[in-house]
């Protein structure tokens, strides 16, 4: 949603920027390609850092406290990402469909004498209903859409790396030290202690 806002400022900027431009010197052409570029831009850079958060957290994570450690990531991540992904897309295609409902000219408010008046363009409660679509808008196209690929490539990260993890994993919780002290009590070898994914 920060990204989303945050390229809206830089695009409202060039367009403002534009507009006095062509305002000074009716013979100029907008520029379309410069607001492509914030566009593409902000959505290839404002994604690196989640990315790096998505694959690196389980990987880090199973790396020093053992595959157990990537389980727990992975249950949270479809636990908690389900729910907030489902809200995100509902709310905000609750909001985006609030202000078409506004715009078909659907919606009846109680006027000062008691009957019912429609609501048009430009009166408060349309005003209300654009403010809640600005943030439904990117509720139901970004957010929800982009957690769901976060549980995904969290688990598909995880399961690329499994069974390195489970063999080479958790060097803070003593991961391969532990079993090999185990495997040689046991008088067994340390590989058959570590299970598999």
């Amino acid at each position: 949603m920060k990204a989303v806002g945050d390229a809206a400022q830089d695009m409202l900027r060039e367009i403002r920027k534009q507009f006095k431009e062509m305002a000074a010197d009716p013979e100029k052409e907008p520029n379309h390609e410069e607001c492509i570029s914030i566009s593409t831009n902000a959505s290839l850079k404002k994604m690196v850092m989640p990315g790096v958060l998505v694959i690196v957290s389980p990987l880090l994570a199973g790396c020093l406290f053992g595959y157990q450690a990537t389980n727990g990531i992975l249950a949270g991540c479809i636990v908690s990402g389900i729910q907030i992904a489902f809200s995100a897309s509902n709310s905000g295609g609750a909001w985006d469909n609030a202000k078409k409902f506004v715009e078909a000219g659907s919606l009846y408010l109680d006027g000062p004498d008691g009957e019912k008046v429609q609501v048009k363009k430009g009166d408060d409660a349309h005003a209300a209903a654009v403010c809640g679509d600005t943030v439904g808008d990117p509720l139901k196209d970004t957010s929800g859409p982009s957690i769901n690929i976060l549980i995904k490539l969290s688990a598909i990260c995880s399961l690329v790396f499994g069974t390195f993890l489970t063999q080479y994993g958790g060097l803070i919780a003593g991961g391969v030290v532990l079993n090999e002290t185990a495997a040689a009590d046991a008088g067994t070898q340390a590989s058959d202690l570590v299970p598999t994914l």
